[in-house]
């Protein structure tokens, strides 16, 4: 690989990487908006933009899953898995809990390495299974700190580890798969856009649900136009470098994600994070230092 192709690909890669760890900033200016309709706007958007690029580009490759029964069940199981991802992370980061979700995205590497030996039968490496032993430790520690599991950064890390081997069934390109992946998700999307969340309960009220938003500000409003380029342009910056790179540089720039999201997090939404965490997040870091060493390793071997 020549020097220019090395740099496109660590462009692309980064420029995706930098754009979710920012996430967190861009959902919470959409804080005055339900976490559960946010997620329903980001289906049907994403699918409205998605589907206008592709069918431009006139691309139908996507809808041939309905062709094949099994692949219709993983397309639709991942569907569940990354809806189910989205929905709570936008909730955990307007709710307070934006550092929680940057761990969950470092031990997320692992988790997919755990389920690939699960369901692929993949080899471990040494080197990941101090890994997994440090990220163990790391969660057992901010357990016993906290008197809980830290069952959001354990729900998104598992989802998406899970939606990722699902994906690997299914060859799909990047922006295919997000068109089909919102399209099976479109009903959940309209049902939440139509769906009031109180305290009390939930209520179908139809599109008057949505009232509200009517008399939030224009700011509020021109940033919710951009949520389909926000789920969409990562998604391709990513394909295009992962295309380019190979995996160990990939494993080292995915943790500038959660790296960005903690910080902002500590530092910028000034969550609370006692100085005892850092022993937590210590182990949580040395796991993904690891399994970036353990990637290098393989990478060289080959």
């Amino acid at each position: 690989m020549d020097n220019r192709s090395f740099g496109k690909g660590i462009f692309f890669a980064f420029s995706a990487y930098f754009l979710w760890g920012s996430f967190p900033i861009y959902w919470r200016l959409l804080a005055a908006i339900s976490p559960m309709h946010l997620l329903g706007f980001r289906i049907t958007i994403s699918l409205f933009s998605v589907s206008v690029v592709l069918l431009l580009a006139k691309n139908f490759s996507w809808l041939k899953f309905f062709k094949d029964r099994k692949t219709i069940l993983i397309m639709i199981l991942a569907s569940l898995m990354i809806s189910f991802n989205w929905g709570l992370y936008v909730w955990a980061v307007n709710s307070g809990n934006t550092i929680q979700t940057s761990l969950g995205y470092y031990i997320n590497p692992l988790l997919t390495i755990l389920l690939g030996l699960v369901f692929f039968r993949e080899r471990l490496k040494v080197l990941q299974v101090i890994a997994f032993v440090f990220a163990f430790i790391g969660v057992a520690v901010l357990t016993i700190f906290n008197g809980q599991l830290p069952w959001i950064s354990l729900s998104l890390a598992f989802s998406f580890a899970l939606y990722s081997v699902l994906k690997k069934t299914v060859k799909l390109p990047a922006l295919e798969s997000l068109g089909a992946e919102t399209l099976i998700a479109l009903p959940l999307g309209l049902v939440l856009l139509f769906t009031t969340f109180e305290v009390g309960g939930l209520q179908f009220t139809g599109p008057n649900g949505l009232f509200y938003i009517t008399q939030l500000s224009g700011i509020t409003m021109f940033i919710l136009l951009f949520i389909g380029v926000v789920s969409s342009l990562p998604l391709f910056l990513f394909a295009k470098g992962a295309k380019i790179l190979p995996l160990s540089t990939l494993g080292f720039i995915q943790f500038v994600s959660p790296t960005m999201s903690f910080i902002t997090g500590l530092f910028i939404f000034r969550e609370s994070f006692p100085v005892r965490n850092f022993i937590a997040f210590g182990f949580i870091w040395g796991a993904a230092i690891l399994y970036i060493i353990s990637l290098k390793l393989s990478s060289k071997q080959k």
